[in-house]
Protein backbone atom coordinates (compact mmCIF):
# COMPACT_ATOMS: atom_id res chain seq x y z
CA UNK A 1 0.00 0.00 0.00
CA UNK A 2 1.43 3.08 -1.21
CA UNK A 3 1.81 6.26 1.43
CA UNK A 4 -0.28 8.11 -1.16
CA UNK A 5 -2.82 6.25 -2.65
CA UNK A 6 -4.23 7.86 -5.99
CA UNK A 7 -7.36 9.43 -6.29
CA UNK A 8 -7.44 8.54 -9.93
CA UNK A 9 -5.23 6.58 -12.50
CA UNK A 10 -5.42 7.71 -16.69
CA UNK A 11 -3.75 4.75 -17.74
CA UNK A 12 -3.04 3.30 -21.53
CA UNK A 13 -2.75 6.72 -23.06
CA UNK A 14 0.23 9.16 -25.33
CA UNK A 15 1.00 11.97 -22.81
CA UNK A 16 2.20 14.58 -24.56
CA UNK A 17 3.76 16.57 -21.91
CA UNK A 18 4.73 19.70 -23.10
CA UNK A 19 7.86 19.89 -21.04
CA UNK A 20 10.98 21.23 -21.97
CA UNK A 21 12.23 17.74 -22.71
CA UNK A 22 9.47 16.87 -25.10
CA UNK A 23 8.53 14.05 -22.80
CA UNK A 24 5.53 11.57 -23.58
CA UNK A 25 4.47 9.03 -21.09
CA UNK A 26 1.85 6.53 -21.12
CA UNK A 27 0.50 7.02 -17.40
CA UNK A 28 -0.61 9.70 -14.45
CA UNK A 29 -1.49 9.18 -10.87
CA UNK A 30 -3.76 12.32 -9.73
CA UNK A 31 -4.13 12.98 -6.16
CA UNK A 32 -6.32 15.76 -4.14
CA UNK A 33 -6.84 17.34 -7.72
CA UNK A 34 -2.49 17.43 -8.55
CA UNK A 35 -0.37 15.42 -10.85
CA UNK A 36 1.09 12.40 -8.10
CA UNK A 37 3.18 10.76 -11.01
CA UNK A 38 4.16 10.94 -14.39
CA UNK A 39 5.51 7.93 -16.70
CA UNK A 40 5.17 4.01 -17.51
CA UNK A 41 1.86 2.34 -16.58
CA UNK A 42 4.07 0.78 -14.01
CA UNK A 43 4.79 4.17 -12.51
CA UNK A 44 0.84 5.22 -12.19
CA UNK A 45 0.18 1.73 -10.62
CA UNK A 46 2.43 1.78 -7.87
CA UNK A 47 0.18 4.67 -6.49
CA UNK A 48 -2.99 2.62 -7.02
CA UNK A 49 -4.96 1.99 -3.75
CA UNK A 50 -8.63 0.31 -2.87
CA UNK A 51 -10.28 3.48 -3.62
CA UNK A 52 -8.51 4.53 -6.81
CA UNK A 53 -10.39 5.37 -9.86
CA UNK A 54 -8.62 3.69 -13.19
CA UNK A 55 -9.61 4.78 -16.79
CA UNK A 56 -8.08 3.31 -19.80
CA UNK A 57 -7.60 5.72 -22.52
CA UNK A 58 -7.39 3.27 -24.76
CA UNK A 59 -4.00 4.63 -26.37
CA UNK A 60 -5.77 8.45 -27.00
CA UNK A 61 -3.74 11.09 -26.95
CA UNK A 62 -3.18 13.37 -23.96
CA UNK A 63 -2.40 17.29 -23.85
CA UNK A 64 -2.65 19.81 -20.76
CA UNK A 65 -5.66 21.33 -20.34
CA UNK A 66 -6.00 23.93 -22.36
CA UNK A 67 -6.01 27.82 -21.47
CA UNK A 68 -7.67 31.21 -23.12
CA UNK A 69 -5.42 33.74 -21.81
CA UNK A 70 -8.07 36.48 -23.05
CA UNK A 71 -12.12 36.14 -23.19
CA UNK A 72 -15.18 37.91 -21.94
CA UNK A 73 -17.00 34.74 -20.33
CA UNK A 74 -19.37 37.00 -18.48
CA UNK A 75 -20.33 39.26 -21.24
CA UNK A 76 -20.69 35.63 -22.88
CA UNK A 77 -22.69 34.21 -20.05
CA UNK A 78 -25.60 37.50 -20.80
CA UNK A 79 -25.40 37.17 -24.78
CA UNK A 80 -25.71 33.24 -24.34
CA UNK A 81 -28.91 33.31 -22.19
CA UNK A 82 -30.80 36.75 -22.25
CA UNK A 83 -29.39 37.64 -25.63
CA UNK A 84 -31.06 36.83 -29.21
CA UNK A 85 -27.93 34.79 -31.53
CA UNK A 86 -27.35 37.20 -34.78
CA UNK A 87 -24.21 35.26 -35.77
CA UNK A 88 -23.42 34.23 -39.33
CA UNK A 89 -24.47 31.05 -38.67
CA UNK A 90 -28.06 31.68 -37.20
CA UNK A 91 -28.87 34.82 -39.04
CA UNK A 92 -27.02 34.99 -42.49
CA UNK A 93 -28.37 38.12 -44.14
CA UNK A 94 -30.21 41.77 -43.74
CA UNK A 95 -33.83 40.26 -44.49
CA UNK A 96 -33.45 37.14 -41.95
CA UNK A 97 -31.81 39.62 -38.91
CA UNK A 98 -35.36 41.51 -39.57
CA UNK A 99 -37.43 38.75 -40.08
CA UNK A 100 -35.93 37.96 -36.54
CA UNK A 101 -36.91 41.84 -34.87
CA UNK A 102 -39.83 41.72 -36.23
CA UNK A 103 -41.25 38.53 -35.01
CA UNK A 104 -39.43 38.47 -31.65
CA UNK A 105 -40.58 42.17 -30.53
CA UNK A 106 -44.42 41.66 -31.16
CA UNK A 107 -43.89 38.95 -28.13
CA UNK A 108 -42.39 41.49 -25.68
CA UNK A 109 -44.43 42.84 -23.09
CA UNK A 110 -43.57 45.82 -20.98
CA UNK A 111 -40.78 48.02 -21.56
CA UNK A 112 -38.54 45.28 -22.77
CA UNK A 113 -36.03 45.82 -25.73
CA UNK A 114 -34.87 43.65 -28.35
CA UNK A 115 -31.66 43.08 -27.86
CA UNK A 116 -29.29 40.89 -30.39
CA UNK A 117 -25.29 40.42 -30.03
CA UNK A 118 -22.68 38.99 -32.62
CA UNK A 119 -23.84 40.44 -35.86
CA UNK A 120 -21.07 40.13 -38.62
CA UNK A 121 -21.54 42.77 -41.86
CA UNK A 122 -18.45 41.33 -43.57
CA UNK A 123 -20.32 37.75 -43.85
CA UNK A 124 -24.28 39.24 -43.77
CA UNK A 125 -24.21 41.78 -46.29
CA UNK A 126 -23.85 45.35 -44.39
CA UNK A 127 -25.82 47.26 -42.07
CA UNK A 128 -29.49 47.36 -41.41
CA UNK A 129 -30.57 50.91 -42.09
CA UNK A 130 -32.10 52.95 -39.13
CA UNK A 131 -35.34 53.13 -41.55
CA UNK A 132 -35.16 49.04 -41.57
CA UNK A 133 -35.27 48.65 -38.26
CA UNK A 134 -37.70 51.52 -38.07
CA UNK A 135 -39.99 49.73 -40.01
CA UNK A 136 -38.83 46.43 -38.11
CA UNK A 137 -40.16 47.38 -34.80
CA UNK A 138 -41.11 51.15 -34.81
CA UNK A 139 -42.14 51.29 -31.27
CA UNK A 140 -39.87 48.71 -29.66
CA UNK A 141 -36.15 50.10 -29.26
CA UNK A 142 -33.49 47.65 -30.81
CA UNK A 143 -29.90 47.23 -29.89
CA UNK A 144 -27.63 44.90 -32.58
CA UNK A 145 -23.88 44.87 -31.21
CA UNK A 146 -21.59 43.70 -33.55
CA UNK A 147 -19.43 40.76 -32.93
CA UNK A 148 -16.21 42.76 -32.15
CA UNK A 149 -18.14 44.53 -29.47
CA UNK A 150 -17.24 48.07 -30.30
CA UNK A 151 -19.92 48.51 -32.78
CA UNK A 152 -23.91 48.41 -32.53
CA UNK A 153 -26.74 49.37 -34.68
CA UNK A 154 -30.11 50.85 -33.06
CA UNK A 155 -33.59 51.89 -34.20
CA UNK A 156 -35.18 55.35 -33.78
CA UNK A 157 -37.19 53.59 -30.53
CA UNK A 158 -33.53 53.22 -28.65
CA UNK A 159 -32.47 56.82 -29.67
CA UNK A 160 -35.83 57.81 -28.23
CA UNK A 161 -35.34 55.26 -24.47
CA UNK A 162 -31.57 56.34 -24.15
CA UNK A 163 -32.66 60.37 -24.93
CA UNK A 164 -30.30 60.43 -27.74
CA UNK A 165 -31.71 63.55 -29.93
CA UNK A 166 -30.81 63.72 -33.39
CA UNK A 167 -28.67 66.68 -33.52
CA UNK A 168 -26.80 64.88 -30.34
CA UNK A 169 -22.81 65.82 -30.92
CA UNK A 170 -20.31 62.84 -30.79
CA UNK A 171 -18.74 61.99 -27.18
CA UNK A 172 -15.10 62.03 -26.57
CA UNK A 173 -13.67 58.67 -27.99
CA UNK A 174 -17.09 57.86 -30.09
CA UNK A 175 -19.58 58.45 -32.77
CA UNK A 176 -23.18 58.71 -34.06
CA UNK A 177 -22.36 57.94 -37.72
CA UNK A 178 -24.34 60.22 -39.89
CA UNK A 179 -25.67 59.87 -43.91
CA UNK A 180 -23.40 62.02 -45.44
CA UNK A 181 -25.97 63.63 -47.74
CA UNK A 182 -28.61 64.31 -45.25
CA UNK A 183 -26.69 64.80 -41.68
CA UNK A 184 -29.48 61.79 -40.12
CA UNK A 185 -28.40 59.87 -37.80
CA UNK A 186 -27.88 56.05 -39.81
CA UNK A 187 -28.70 54.01 -36.56
CA UNK A 188 -24.61 53.15 -36.45
CA UNK A 189 -23.25 53.70 -33.15
CA UNK A 190 -19.12 53.37 -33.29
CA UNK A 191 -17.54 52.61 -29.16
CA UNK A 192 -18.24 55.25 -26.96
CA UNK A 193 -21.79 56.01 -28.27
CA UNK A 194 -22.23 52.05 -28.20
CA UNK A 195 -20.59 51.18 -25.07
CA UNK A 196 -22.73 53.88 -22.95
CA UNK A 197 -25.89 52.14 -23.90
CA UNK A 198 -24.14 48.93 -23.72
CA UNK A 199 -23.53 49.69 -19.90
CA UNK A 200 -27.13 51.01 -18.99
CA UNK A 201 -28.66 47.71 -20.63
CA UNK A 202 -26.40 45.70 -18.26
CA UNK A 203 -26.57 47.83 -15.29
CA UNK A 204 -30.18 46.23 -14.55
CA UNK A 205 -28.27 42.58 -14.41
CA UNK A 206 -28.06 40.59 -11.17
CA UNK A 207 -24.86 38.26 -10.06
CA UNK A 208 -27.42 35.14 -10.48
CA UNK A 209 -27.61 36.32 -13.95
CA UNK A 210 -23.99 36.00 -14.48
CA UNK A 211 -23.71 32.73 -12.68
CA UNK A 212 -26.50 30.79 -14.75
CA UNK A 213 -25.18 31.77 -18.09
CA UNK A 214 -21.65 31.08 -16.97
CA UNK A 215 -22.51 27.56 -16.32
CA UNK A 216 -23.59 27.18 -20.01
CA UNK A 217 -20.35 28.93 -21.22
CA UNK A 218 -18.04 26.65 -18.97
CA UNK A 219 -19.67 23.73 -21.22
CA UNK A 220 -18.84 24.99 -24.19
CA UNK A 221 -15.36 25.26 -23.28
CA UNK A 222 -14.70 22.45 -21.86
CA UNK A 223 -16.04 20.49 -24.72
CA UNK A 224 -13.06 21.44 -26.87
CA UNK A 225 -10.37 21.06 -23.91
CA UNK A 226 -10.56 24.49 -22.51
CA UNK A 227 -9.78 24.24 -18.22
CA UNK A 228 -8.82 27.70 -17.78
CA UNK A 229 -9.87 31.31 -18.46
CA UNK A 230 -8.76 34.84 -18.51
CA UNK A 231 -11.58 36.88 -18.07
CA UNK A 232 -10.73 40.42 -19.80
CA UNK A 233 -12.36 43.47 -18.56
CA UNK A 234 -14.25 41.22 -15.64
CA UNK A 235 -17.31 42.84 -14.75
CA UNK A 236 -17.52 43.47 -10.86
CA UNK A 237 -20.72 41.41 -10.89
CA UNK A 238 -18.80 38.53 -12.41
CA UNK A 239 -16.36 38.41 -9.46
CA UNK A 240 -19.21 37.90 -7.27
CA UNK A 241 -21.05 34.98 -9.56
CA UNK A 242 -17.58 33.15 -9.73
CA UNK A 243 -17.37 32.67 -5.97
CA UNK A 244 -21.05 32.12 -5.66
CA UNK A 245 -20.60 29.06 -8.42
CA UNK A 246 -17.54 27.79 -6.25
CA UNK A 247 -19.42 27.78 -3.12
CA UNK A 248 -22.41 26.01 -4.88
CA UNK A 249 -20.02 23.55 -6.10
CA UNK A 250 -20.33 24.71 -9.78
CA UNK A 251 -17.31 26.17 -10.94
CA UNK A 252 -15.89 23.64 -13.04
CA UNK A 253 -13.27 26.47 -14.73
CA UNK A 254 -10.05 28.04 -13.14
CA UNK A 255 -10.75 31.89 -13.55
CA UNK A 256 -8.23 34.71 -13.77
CA UNK A 257 -9.53 37.71 -13.43
CA UNK A 258 -8.37 40.80 -15.63
CA UNK A 259 -9.33 43.68 -13.54
CA UNK A 260 -11.65 45.99 -15.39
CA UNK A 261 -9.83 49.33 -16.06
CA UNK A 262 -12.61 51.24 -18.14
CA UNK A 263 -14.66 50.82 -14.70
CA UNK A 264 -12.59 53.93 -13.02
CA UNK A 265 -14.78 52.59 -9.70
CA UNK A 266 -13.50 48.91 -9.97
CA UNK A 267 -9.61 49.96 -10.92
CA UNK A 268 -9.89 52.69 -7.86
CA UNK A 269 -11.00 49.85 -5.29
CA UNK A 270 -8.82 47.25 -6.08
CA UNK A 271 -6.18 49.49 -5.81
CA UNK A 272 -7.10 50.87 -2.57
CA UNK A 273 -7.83 47.32 -1.16
CA UNK A 274 -4.20 46.66 -1.85
CA UNK A 275 -5.53 43.50 -4.38
CA UNK A 276 -2.06 42.67 -6.49
CA UNK A 277 -1.50 40.27 -9.20
CA UNK A 278 -1.53 36.66 -7.80
CA UNK A 279 -4.18 37.66 -5.49
CA UNK A 280 -6.15 34.18 -4.62
CA UNK A 281 -6.24 30.83 -5.09
CA UNK A 282 -6.07 27.89 -8.11
CA UNK A 283 -9.46 28.46 -8.55
CA UNK A 284 -10.09 32.05 -8.73
CA UNK A 285 -6.83 34.43 -9.25
CA UNK A 286 -6.12 38.25 -10.11
CA UNK A 287 -3.94 38.03 -13.18
CA UNK A 288 -3.93 41.59 -13.79
CA UNK A 289 -5.17 45.20 -15.01
CA UNK A 290 -6.60 45.90 -18.00
CA UNK A 291 -7.57 49.00 -20.20
CA UNK A 292 -8.75 49.09 -23.74
CA UNK A 293 -7.98 52.06 -25.57
CA UNK A 294 -8.04 50.37 -29.41
CA UNK A 295 -10.78 48.85 -31.20
CA UNK A 296 -11.71 46.79 -34.20
CA UNK A 297 -9.87 45.70 -37.27
CA UNK A 298 -12.84 44.01 -38.61
CA UNK A 299 -15.63 46.86 -37.77
CA UNK A 300 -12.60 49.66 -38.82
CA UNK A 301 -12.20 51.47 -35.61
CA UNK A 302 -8.71 50.37 -34.54
CA UNK A 303 -5.88 52.68 -34.39
CA UNK A 304 -3.65 52.57 -37.38
CA UNK A 305 -1.04 54.69 -39.18
CA UNK A 306 -2.40 53.97 -42.46
CA UNK A 307 -5.62 54.42 -43.39
CA UNK A 308 -8.45 51.46 -44.07
CA UNK A 309 -8.86 50.31 -47.47
CA UNK A 310 -12.00 48.78 -49.06
CA UNK A 311 -15.69 50.13 -49.19
CA UNK A 312 -16.51 52.72 -45.93
CA UNK A 313 -19.58 52.20 -44.41
CA UNK A 314 -21.69 55.04 -44.68
CA UNK A 315 -21.06 57.99 -42.63
CA UNK A 316 -17.70 56.35 -40.91
CA UNK A 317 -15.10 59.18 -41.78
CA UNK A 318 -12.53 59.73 -44.96
CA UNK A 319 -9.85 58.71 -44.56
CA UNK A 320 -10.30 56.40 -41.63
CA UNK A 321 -7.23 55.32 -39.85
CA UNK A 322 -9.52 54.73 -36.73
CA UNK A 323 -9.66 56.09 -33.10
CA UNK A 324 -8.01 55.73 -29.41
CA UNK A 325 -10.47 55.95 -26.55
CA UNK A 326 -7.93 57.25 -24.10
CA UNK A 327 -6.08 60.03 -23.74
CA UNK A 328 -2.30 59.42 -23.63
CA UNK A 329 -2.09 61.14 -20.27
CA UNK A 330 -4.75 60.01 -18.56
CA UNK A 331 -4.00 56.42 -19.66
CA UNK A 332 -0.35 56.65 -18.80
CA UNK A 333 -1.21 57.95 -15.02
CA UNK A 334 -3.00 54.91 -14.85
CA UNK A 335 -1.17 52.46 -16.03
CA UNK A 336 2.13 54.17 -13.63
CA UNK A 337 -0.21 53.84 -10.81
CA UNK A 338 -1.57 50.63 -11.31
CA UNK A 339 1.94 49.32 -12.03
CA UNK A 340 3.40 50.44 -8.67
CA UNK A 341 0.34 49.19 -6.52
CA UNK A 342 1.28 45.58 -8.00
CA UNK A 343 -0.81 44.96 -10.69
CA UNK A 344 0.34 43.59 -14.11
CA UNK A 345 -0.40 46.14 -16.83
CA UNK A 346 -3.00 44.66 -19.86
CA UNK A 347 -3.60 47.13 -22.44
CA UNK A 348 -5.42 46.72 -25.52
CA UNK A 349 -3.51 47.55 -28.80
CA UNK A 350 -4.91 46.03 -32.13
CA UNK A 351 -3.29 48.49 -35.33
CA UNK A 352 0.01 49.52 -35.04
CA UNK A 353 -0.73 53.36 -33.88
CA UNK A 354 -2.74 51.19 -31.25
CA UNK A 355 0.35 48.81 -30.48
CA UNK A 356 2.55 51.63 -30.15
CA UNK A 357 -0.01 53.84 -27.82
CA UNK A 358 0.12 51.01 -25.78
CA UNK A 359 3.58 50.15 -25.48
CA UNK A 360 4.19 53.99 -24.67
CA UNK A 361 2.37 53.48 -21.74
CA UNK A 362 3.83 50.60 -20.34
CA UNK A 363 7.25 51.71 -20.89
CA UNK A 364 6.50 55.09 -19.06
CA UNK A 365 5.12 52.78 -16.41
CA UNK A 366 8.28 50.53 -16.27
CA UNK A 367 10.66 53.43 -16.24
CA UNK A 368 8.65 55.23 -13.03
CA UNK A 369 9.03 51.79 -11.32
CA UNK A 370 11.00 49.15 -12.78
CA UNK A 371 10.56 45.74 -12.37
CA UNK A 372 12.56 42.76 -13.72
CA UNK A 373 9.84 39.80 -14.55
CA UNK A 374 6.93 42.22 -15.06
CA UNK A 375 5.35 39.96 -17.92
CA UNK A 376 3.09 43.20 -19.12
CA UNK A 377 0.80 42.48 -21.80
CA UNK A 378 -0.63 43.96 -25.35
CA UNK A 379 -3.50 42.76 -25.99
CA UNK A 380 -4.87 41.53 -28.95
CA UNK A 381 -1.41 42.98 -30.49
CA UNK A 382 -2.44 41.98 -34.13
CA UNK A 383 -0.61 44.24 -36.73
CA UNK A 384 2.86 43.82 -35.57
CA UNK A 385 5.45 45.31 -37.79
CA UNK A 386 9.70 44.46 -37.56
CA UNK A 387 9.82 47.50 -35.48
CA UNK A 388 6.74 47.10 -33.13
CA UNK A 389 8.78 43.42 -32.73
CA UNK A 390 11.96 44.78 -31.42
CA UNK A 391 9.95 46.84 -29.17
CA UNK A 392 8.22 44.55 -27.67
CA UNK A 393 11.30 42.48 -27.28
CA UNK A 394 13.09 45.60 -25.92
CA UNK A 395 10.57 46.38 -23.60
CA UNK A 396 10.56 42.60 -21.67
CA UNK A 397 6.21 43.12 -22.84
CA UNK A 398 3.93 39.72 -24.10
CA UNK A 399 2.58 39.99 -27.05
CA UNK A 400 -1.25 38.39 -26.08
CA UNK A 401 -2.19 37.21 -29.04
CA UNK A 402 -5.32 37.76 -30.41
CA UNK A 403 -5.43 34.11 -32.46
CA UNK A 404 -9.04 33.78 -32.30
CA UNK A 405 -9.78 36.53 -35.24
CA UNK A 406 -7.82 35.01 -37.46
CA UNK A 407 -10.07 32.18 -37.98
CA UNK A 408 -13.18 34.06 -37.74
CA UNK A 409 -12.46 37.76 -39.13
CA UNK A 410 -9.60 36.80 -41.02
CA UNK A 411 -11.49 37.97 -44.40
CA UNK A 412 -12.26 41.34 -43.00
CA UNK A 413 -8.86 41.83 -42.20
CA UNK A 414 -7.70 41.04 -45.29
CA UNK A 415 -10.39 43.22 -46.72
CA UNK A 416 -9.80 46.20 -44.47
CA UNK A 417 -6.22 46.11 -44.55
CA UNK A 418 -4.99 44.08 -47.79
CA UNK A 419 -2.97 40.98 -48.28
CA UNK A 420 0.34 42.78 -48.16
CA UNK A 421 -0.62 44.07 -44.38
CA UNK A 422 -1.02 39.90 -43.46
CA UNK A 423 2.68 39.12 -43.27
CA UNK A 424 2.82 41.52 -39.85
CA UNK A 425 -0.95 40.21 -38.49
CA UNK A 426 -0.21 37.98 -36.29
CA UNK A 427 2.87 37.71 -36.87
CA UNK A 428 3.88 34.46 -34.60
CA UNK A 429 6.88 33.00 -36.85
CA UNK A 430 8.75 36.46 -36.16
CA UNK A 431 7.74 36.44 -32.91
CA UNK A 432 8.90 32.97 -31.95
CA UNK A 433 12.12 33.66 -33.62
CA UNK A 434 12.81 37.18 -32.50
CA UNK A 435 12.00 35.42 -28.50
CA UNK A 436 9.45 37.34 -27.68
CA UNK A 437 6.35 35.39 -25.90
CA UNK A 438 2.91 35.34 -27.59
CA UNK A 439 -0.06 33.25 -25.80
CA UNK A 440 -3.49 33.02 -27.87
CA UNK A 441 -6.73 33.57 -26.91
CA UNK A 442 -10.05 33.63 -28.64
CA UNK A 443 -11.76 37.12 -27.24
CA UNK A 444 -14.86 34.97 -27.08
CA UNK A 445 -17.68 35.72 -27.60
CA UNK A 446 -16.22 37.54 -30.47
CA UNK A 447 -15.18 34.46 -32.13
CA UNK A 448 -15.92 30.98 -31.33
CA UNK A 449 -14.41 29.84 -28.10
CA UNK A 450 -12.94 26.16 -30.45
CA UNK A 451 -8.97 26.65 -30.10
CA UNK A 452 -8.71 24.12 -32.55
CA UNK A 453 -9.47 26.53 -35.22
CA UNK A 454 -7.06 28.70 -33.72
CA UNK A 455 -4.40 26.13 -34.03
CA UNK A 456 -5.54 25.26 -37.50
CA UNK A 457 -5.36 28.98 -38.84
CA UNK A 458 -1.87 29.38 -36.76
CA UNK A 459 -0.81 26.16 -38.68
CA UNK A 460 -2.08 26.97 -41.88
CA UNK A 461 -2.31 30.78 -42.23
CA UNK A 462 -5.58 30.98 -43.59
CA UNK A 463 -9.05 32.09 -42.32
CA UNK A 464 -12.49 30.05 -41.96
CA UNK A 465 -13.20 30.34 -45.82
CA UNK A 466 -9.49 29.75 -47.14
CA UNK A 467 -8.28 32.58 -47.78
CA UNK A 468 -4.51 33.35 -47.22
CA UNK A 469 -3.72 35.10 -44.28
CA UNK A 470 0.35 35.07 -45.08
CA UNK A 471 1.90 31.25 -45.10
CA UNK A 472 5.52 33.28 -44.18
CA UNK A 473 4.45 33.20 -40.89
CA UNK A 474 2.83 29.38 -40.10
CA UNK A 475 4.23 28.21 -37.06
CA UNK A 476 4.16 24.15 -35.87
CA UNK A 477 1.48 22.14 -34.02
CA UNK A 478 3.80 22.31 -31.50
CA UNK A 479 4.56 25.82 -31.40
CA UNK A 480 0.71 26.89 -32.09
CA UNK A 481 -0.58 24.10 -28.82
CA UNK A 482 1.86 26.00 -26.63
CA UNK A 483 0.13 29.36 -27.44
CA UNK A 484 -2.84 27.47 -25.14
CA UNK A 485 -0.65 25.71 -23.01
CA UNK A 486 2.96 26.71 -21.57
CA UNK A 487 2.67 30.61 -22.72
CA UNK A 488 -1.13 30.26 -21.30
CA UNK A 489 0.35 29.38 -17.91
CA UNK A 490 3.43 31.59 -18.44
CA UNK A 491 1.51 34.78 -18.97
CA UNK A 492 -1.16 34.17 -16.08
CA UNK A 493 2.04 33.74 -13.59
CA UNK A 494 1.21 30.29 -13.41
CA UNK A 495 3.69 28.29 -14.95
CA UNK A 496 4.59 26.25 -11.59
CA UNK A 497 0.69 25.19 -11.56
CA UNK A 498 -0.19 24.56 -15.67
CA UNK A 499 0.50 24.12 -18.68
CA UNK A 500 2.33 20.65 -19.14
CA UNK A 501 2.23 17.64 -17.64
CA UNK A 502 4.61 17.37 -14.52
CA UNK A 503 4.31 15.61 -11.31
CA UNK A 504 2.88 18.39 -8.91
CA UNK A 505 1.04 20.32 -11.36
CA UNK A 506 -2.93 19.93 -11.37
CA UNK A 507 -4.46 17.76 -12.90
CA UNK A 508 -6.27 19.28 -16.00
CA UNK A 509 -5.87 17.56 -19.25
CA UNK A 510 -7.71 17.38 -22.63
CA UNK A 511 -7.93 13.71 -24.23
CA UNK A 512 -8.40 13.51 -27.64
CA UNK A 513 -9.73 11.72 -29.78
CA UNK A 514 -7.44 12.23 -32.87
CA UNK A 515 -3.41 12.69 -32.74
CA UNK A 516 -2.73 16.15 -33.56
CA UNK A 517 0.75 15.82 -34.45
CA UNK A 518 -0.16 12.54 -37.07
CA UNK A 519 -2.99 13.94 -38.75
CA UNK A 520 -2.71 16.16 -42.05
CA UNK A 521 -2.55 20.09 -40.56
CA UNK A 522 -5.81 20.62 -42.27
CA UNK A 523 -7.78 18.57 -40.18
CA UNK A 524 -6.73 20.40 -36.87
CA UNK A 525 -9.94 22.57 -36.85
CA UNK A 526 -11.82 19.08 -36.75
CA UNK A 527 -9.71 17.18 -33.67
CA UNK A 528 -12.75 16.11 -31.24
CA UNK A 529 -11.94 15.87 -27.26
CA UNK A 530 -13.12 12.74 -25.72
CA UNK A 531 -12.89 13.74 -22.03
CA UNK A 532 -12.06 16.96 -20.06
CA UNK A 533 -11.04 16.77 -16.74
CA UNK A 534 -10.62 19.76 -14.43
CA UNK A 535 -8.49 19.09 -10.82
CA UNK A 536 -9.00 15.45 -11.61
CA UNK A 537 -12.60 15.49 -11.95
CA UNK A 538 -13.68 15.05 -15.74
CA UNK A 539 -15.81 18.18 -16.38
CA UNK A 540 -17.10 16.58 -20.04
CA UNK A 541 -17.19 13.11 -22.31
CA UNK A 542 -18.58 12.99 -25.39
Amino acid sequence: MPAIAADLILKNGRFVTLDAAGLTAEAVACWNGRILAVGSQSDAEAFAGPKTHTIDLGGQTVIPGLIDSHCHPDTHAITTTLWHDVKPDSTGTIDELLTLVKSETAKLAGDAMFLGWGWNDKKCGGYPTIDQLDQASPDRPVYIGRTDGHIAIVNSAMLRRMDIADDATDPPHGAYDRDPQTGRMTGLLREATAKAIHRKIYDSLTPENYAEGLKKVFAMYHRHGVTSLHNSLTRPMAVEAYQMLRDAGDLTMRMGILVNGDDKKMEDDYIAAGIRTGFGDEWIKVIGIEWCPDCSTSGRTAAYYEPYIGDAVPGEPVPNSGMLLFTAEDLTERAVRAHKAGLRICIEGVGDRGIDFALDAIEAALKAHPVEDHRSRVEHCCYVTPELVERLKRLGVTDSSATGFMYDLGDAYVANRGDDAMAHMWPHRALIDAGVPAPGHSDAPVCGVNPWQVFWSLVNRTGDTGGSLDRSQAITVTEALQTYTTLGAWTGFEEDLKGTIETGKLADFAVLKSDPWSIETTALRDVDVAMTLVGGEVVYES
